[in-house]
């Protein structure tokens, strides 16, 4: 049997698998039915949550999180202040894109991981060439 790389996995792809009206629905579904061990920065839980409670309301946000808390093998990357310089650092290296901060810190997370795996639909976070399971 062959060990699953470990993926990234970016506010986008959240969103997709946990919105059934969202595009990508299907296509995160399946990849969530059966996942390698996963990371995510912080910053991507605070902006789902954000997400489904601006899309949404309260119950979703809430919702948001308990998914976050009971999906198997997340490991969820902090953000302090090596982090905060490590992502300030990507986003001087790709000054002429419009990175978010939470864009800049997966970004620092998947080097420093040594991922390439992304599951997001964002483009930019594969800047650094991280290969993304969904091509727009």
């Amino acid at each position: 049997m062959a060990i699953k790389t470990s993926a990234y996995v970016d506010t986008s792809a959240f969103i997709a698998f946990l919105d059934r009206s969202d595009s990508y629905h299907a296509a995160f579904r399946g990849l969530f039915a059966a996942p390698p061990p996963l990371i995510t920065s912080a910053l991507v839980v605070a902006e789902g949550h954000s997400w489904f409670l601006r899309r949404y309301d309260r119950r979703r946000a809430a919702q948001f999180l308990a998914f976050i808390n009971v999906l198997p093998d997340l490991r969820i990357q902090p953000f302090e202040a090596v982090e905060l310089a490590a992502a300030t650092a990507i986003l001087k290296k790709f000054g002429d894109q419009d990175l978010t901060l939470a864009d800049a810190h997966g970004l620092a997370v998947m080097r420093d991981s040594g991922i390439s795996d992304c599951w997001s639909t964002d483009w930019h976070l594969g800047l650094d060439g991280g290969r993304l399971a969904i091509q727009r």
